[in-house]
């Protein structure tokens, strides 16, 4: 129900340049579809409305090394961070996690030692940095960007990634993989969205790389989503509330700000101030609450943010507006194209 074709040339590997060139396709709930330029979105908004965008930074987090156990008695292990536990501590997904167990020391590089606390009951492992420098720290040295898998197995991560998968809003450490909707904002685009009396707010969720995963059960209801962590004051909340009270909309920059802001809404659709935890996960039939719009890039079929598009926007909406950006060509993905949904 959720799966589509995608030819593989569509992946986008890099972004375009400038960031706001990139195409945007507007969709709207009775299934009109209109090709346009992300930098057109002050035209295909409102004066009143505003843009919530995620401020999360991306940390370096994807890490290589080996378990040592005894002369001889080696292994190449792959972490990937996904959530922090405490100031030393990380949940990490591990590639080779059959040569994992307990109590192992990996080390990532030279100055870089972790132990592998305890195995989850996902398969993951709680890492242990050792030392008393900030993990920040260690990982500027030893870590890489955790590029989506469906770009990092097309070709290596590269310097230009520390620049291209981060937004202009990054400022709060914390995420493995990037908002990438907020990908496509400059300075520019930001003063005509301004100049056109379109606001913007900004909150933090910091992203796991669970967003990456598909949903294998056969039944919605038997996925696990996993946890992640995100903050929104009450000035913010107070601020968005009072934008919806005079007749504004609220667009969410990203299924991450969408989902905080859910996350954050009571029944009647105020947006409180949050911090902690969510795992919310959106299906069709949900009931939006804090939200009156989207701007996102293409999903993975079967994923998670495909189904959340389409308890949006309707089903055959979102296989109607995939397979037009499929056929005209848009870039899917993380640095791929946009599109602005409003139902």
């Amino acid at each position: 129900m959720f799966d589509f074709e995608l030819p593989p040339e569509r992946i986008a590997l890099r972004p375009v340049s400038p960031r706001d060139a990139a195409r945007m396709l507007c969709v709207t709930g009775s299934g009109q579809m209109e090709d346009a330029q992300v930098l057109d979105l002050p035209q295909r908004l409102r004066a009143g409305d505003c843009l919530v965008f995620n401020d999360t930074k991306v940390i370096p987090a994807q890490l290589e090394g080996v378990r040592r156990k005894f002369k001889g008695d080696e292994a190449r292990i792959g972490a990937t961070l996904h959530k922090r536990v405490d100031l030393r501590r990380w949940q990490a997904f591990i590639r080779n996690a059959k040569r994992l167990r307990a109590g192992d020391r990996i080390e990532f590089g030279a100055e870089v030692t972790t132990i592998a606390q305890e195995r989850l009951e996902d398969g993951s492992f709680i890492l242990n940095f050792e030392g008393e420098e900030p993990v920040e720290l260690l990982l500027e040295r030893a870590g890489q960007m955790p590029l989506p898998p469906y770009i990092a197995g097309k070709r290596p991560t590269d310097a230009q990634d520390r620049s291209d998968y981060q937004t202009m809003f990054a400022e709060k450490e914390g995420a493995v993989a990037a908002p990438t909707a907020s990908l496509h904002f400059t300075p520019r685009l930001m003063a005509a969205l301004a100049d056109t009396g379109i606001g913007h707010e900004t909150l933090t969720l910091h992203v796991g790389a669970g967003t990456f995963l598909p949903v294998k059960a056969e039944d919605t209801e038997a996925h696990k989503m996993h946890s992640e962590w995100g903050h929104i004051d009450a000035a913010t909340a107070d601020r968005l509330n009072a934008v919806r009270a005079k007749g504004g909309r609220i667009i969410a920059v990203g299924t991450t700000s969408l989902r905080l802001l859910e996350s954050a809404a009571s029944a009647d659709g105020l947006v409180q101030s949050f911090e902690g935890d969510t795992a919310i996960f959106i299906t069709p039939g949900y009931r939006f609450k804090a939200i009156d719009g989207l701007m996102t890039n293409f999903h993975l079929p079967k994923s998670t943010l495909f189904m959340l598009v389409s308890a949006l926007m309707g089903l055959e909406t979102m296989q109607a507006a995939y397979a037009h950006a499929i056929a005209q060509g848009y870039r899917f993905y993380s640095y791929g194209d946009s599109s602005l949904l409003i139902p």
